[in-house]
């Protein structure tokens, strides 16, 4: 009966232990989906200043191949 008792009350254990690691795994997946987030909107920024830099510069040289 004691050996029955003892192994219900490890069986317990070994679940609950389980299940912080699901609260943590599930932690790490928000924090990885918050920082892919963060670099995406930095990407797009550095893609927009990117895209304007290519537009002033065609700007510049159409305006250069005008003037001559």
């Amino acid at each position: 009966m004691k050996k029955s008792l003892l192994l219900a009350a490890l069986f317990a254990v070994a679940l609950s232990a389980c299940g912080k690691k699901e609260e943590v795994a599930a932690d790490a997946a928000s924090a990885v989906v918050e920082a892919a987030s963060a670099v995406e909107a930095t990407a797009a920024s550095a893609v927009d200043t990117a895209a304007s830099a290519v537009v002033e510069a065609a700007s510049e040289v159409a305006s250069a191949v005008e003037a001559k």
